[in-house]
């Protein structure tokens, strides 16, 4: 689009080819020849890498160092570098708002230092909070992390772990759900390490990180008979794939024939408060239960509260979960903690490291 020049003095700027950039001290009236004057640095391709250089080289004389000690410091390596020299640079580096460039470095290590991470659910409290403990451990070890949410979603999965190939990530962490192919196959394939944190799919053969559901299991329903339940219930979700199978099993084998019903809703709060209202209604609502996850949980509580029926008093509730979130509900909730951390670290080193997997990580 050509622009009109107006009546009025206004400032421009604009770049000759081969000649730089050009500033226009401002535009005359007709009749007025330009004044034209022509800065020292040219905008051509290499621009960028001659103005790195030079912020590299001021860095290095406000220290005292060389570049290249300047370069290992910013690039953590290949070389060690003395502590008190190391501090001069950060400070030389703090002082001019020098930052290394990333796609330069990704071009010279063949690395990105980004890792991608596939969320199941970003909305579920239990996801958010493990993928919290999944970034600081990756910061730590200088990674950065790009997040992307499946939304329990089989094909947004699959289509997360393509688009993260594509942008030549360093590595994957999956946080699978349940249903779905074994996506850190593709992985394998384009020779990106991935591993599996809370589910892996059958029959993959990534590394795999998930908490003991047996122990947490068996501590609920213990920790409920403690208190003289002696029937004691599980809600679960409206299949057994993933870890929720799991935990359904060791349900049956730890409660055995004294076991109480086995009740079934979706993974939400609306969905538990309203079967919670059913259950109260028809007067089929059990004493004692474990829910798979803390989402039922605090919709359970919502439909006791919403009915009248008093928790503890005629109800006891205990969560597979332990979020954060359940420490703030109304009345309090009990839960078996999963090592959310344990389980990130755990994850970030077998990514980065490679190895075989440790024991599951058991809940508190």
């Amino acid at each position: 689009m050509t622009a009109s020049l107006r009546d009025t003095s206004q400032l421009i700027a604009g770049v000759v080819p081969g000649q730089g950039e050009q500033h226009v001290d401002r535009v005359p009236r007709r009749g007025t020849p330009y004044r034209i004057r022509q800065t020292d640095v040219p905008h051509a391709v290499g621009a960028v890498h001659v103005l790195r250089s030079r912020a590299l080289a001021d860095v290095a004389r406000r220290a005292g160092a060389s570049t290249a000690v300047v370069s290992y410091v910013m690039n953590n390596g290949p070389r060690p570098v003395a502590a008190a020299t190391r501090e001069r640079v950060l400070a030389a580096a703090a002082e001019l708002n020098y930052r290394p460039n990333r796609v330069a470095r990704a071009l010279r290590s063949r690395t990105t230092g980004v890792v991608g991470l596939v969320l199941a659910d970003a909305a579920n409290p239990y996801f958010g909070a493990l993928a919290r403990h999944v970034e600081q451990a990756l910061e730590e070890r200088d990674k950065l992390t790009l997040t992307g949410n499946a939304g329990y979603s089989a094909d947004r999965q699959r289509h997360l772990v393509e688009r993260f190939l594509a942008a030549q990530v360093d590595g994957l962490m999956i946080v699978s759900a349940d249903g779905g192919a074994d996506v850190a196959a593709e992985a394998e394939t384009a020779g990106v390490p991935a591993v599996y944190v809370h589910h892996r799919p059958e029959p993959g053969r990534a590394p795999f990180v998930g908490a003991d559901d047996d122990a947490a299991v068996r501590a609920a329903v213990a920790h409920l008979r403690i208190h003289g339940h002696r029937h004691v219930a599980l809600l679960t979700g409206p299949d057994d794939a993933g870890p929720v199978g799991r935990r359904h099993a060791a349900w049956q084998a730890t409660a055995g024939a004294a076991a109480g019903p086995l009740l079934r809703c979706a993974y939400s709060r609306a969905a538990a408060d309203e079967l919670t209202r059913d259950l109260v209604a028809r007067g089929a609502m059990p004493p004692a239960l474990v829910t798979a996850t803390d989402e039922q949980a605090v919709g359970v509580l919502a439909g006791a509260c919403a009915t009248g029926h008093p928790v503890p008093g005629r109800l006891a509730v205990i969560s597979l979960d332990g979020t954060p979130d359940s420490a703030h509900t109304a009345p309090a909730l009990t839960v078996t903690e999963q090592p959310l951390r344990a389980m990130a670290r755990q994850a970030v080193d077998l990514l980065l490291d490679g190895g075989a997997p440790g024991p599951c990580p058991r809940p508190r």
